[in-house]
């Protein structure tokens, strides 16, 4: 059996090369919102300090529902574009469209045919999403894409002589398909070798749960939450600030945080703190007696410090397309040479015939 190929000093540069992360977030709308950002992307920026980052937009996954091609592709270049703005750095981290790299899918197929139909019918999301939409109107990618994700994890496995982990940002909701990308890494690394390195998840520090903010019980969500309820990350001044202005709040007027009993005003209250940096006790002592129209004032002025200049910079970004076209191919050039050598690794040791020079 071939010996598994030792990246680790070219990918680095040093012995002690950092952890790696990998992560991907979907093209499905015209902006993130703050969800997204308090919940994953900021923390996606921090990692860039202690990890070899690979973040990728992940318009495969984007069509395993009905979609508008033209709209998918200028929602893949605004949420690039997003992702740059916020602070993710070309020079440290690898930002690429998933579809730049075919090795995605590839890997994907072969992973496939090591899971059971029964192991992938079993996928909470598919189960959910699927229940909803009945059987008529879900398609094969929408039942194989936890698959696709497991490959998007995979295909940037360290040597796993190197003892070098491999992290991936993840939710509650998605732990499930964490938990099946690791047993099919074991499963591929019993037939056929040590390949992969076993994904951890991670957890990443300061993650806020954010919810709507018209329905505070609900988790903020495009698919679910209404316009009012959502901030986008590239939404006007005004808009958002009245949005805020307009949140739900509770009965009675103070400033507190109970999540029973003041799940509006809490929600605003993590909103509030996980962008300025104060904490809620340091908060609530700040607005003890003042009443929500200041709290909600002064909340309203911390988003907007924060969003616009990621506004500012992302429509910058995507007024200059052959700018922002480079930094996805140097992204994608960066994701390939660890994609092409895991697979020529995975390639031989299925048994696939090598291509002649």
């Amino acid at each position: 059996m071939p010996e598994a190929p030792t990246p680790e000093a070219s990918d680095a540069g040093t012995t002690a090369a950092p952890p790696r992360v990998l992560s991907g977030i979907q093209p499905t709308a015209d902006s993130f919102h703050l969800g997204n950002y308090l919940g994953a992307l900021r923390q996606w920026v921090a990692m860039q300090d202690t990890h070899e980052a690979f973040y990728c937009v992940v318009d495969l996954h984007a069509i395993t529902v009905e979609h508008d091609p033209e709209l998918l592709r200028r929602r893949t270049k605004v949420a690039a574009a997003q992702l740059f703005a916020m602070g993710i750095d070309p020079d440290r981290s690898a930002v690429f469209v998933q579809s730049h790299v075919p090795e995605h899918a590839e890997l994907a197929w072969v992973l496939s045919c090591l899971t059971g139909f029964g192991e992938a019918g079993r996928m909470t999301q598919f189960k959910d999403k699927s229940s909803k939409q009945g059987t008529s109107g879900t398609s094969v990618g929408l039942f194989t894409y936890p698959i696709l994700q497991a490959a998007d994890i995979l295909l940037y496995t360290p040597d796993p002589a190197a003892g070098r982990p491999l992290r991936v940002p993840v939710g509650e909701d998605q732990r499930q398909h964490l938990e099946l990308t690791r047993t099919l890494a074991q499963r591929f690394n019993h037939r056929f070798g040590e390949t992969f390195v076993l994904p951890d998840a991670h957890i990443p520090e300061g993650a806020a749960k954010i919810t709507d903010l018209q329905e505070p019980g609900a988790k903020m969500s495009k698919s679910a939450s209404s316009p009012q309820g959502i901030l986008d990350v590239l939404e006007e001044p005004g808009p958002m600030r009245k949005k805020i202005m307009r949140a739900v709040t509770d009965t009675g007027s103070e400033v507190v945080y109970d999540e029973e009993k003041k799940a509006g005003v809490t929600n605003l209250l993590r909103i509030y703190s996980a962008l300025e940096g104060t904490s809620i006790p340091d908060l609530e002592a700040r607005y003890a007696g003042s009443g929500y129209g200041q709290f909600k004032k002064d909340l309203a002025q911390v988003v907007l410090d924060t969003f616009t200049p990621i506004r500012e910079r992302t429509l910058k970004l995507l007024d200059d397309e052959d700018h922002l076209d480079r930094l996805l191919a140097r992204g994608a050039e960066r994701a390939s040479e660890v994609a092409v050598r895991t697979m020529e690794t995975v390639r031989e040791r299925v048994g696939f015939v090598g291509r002649g020079r």
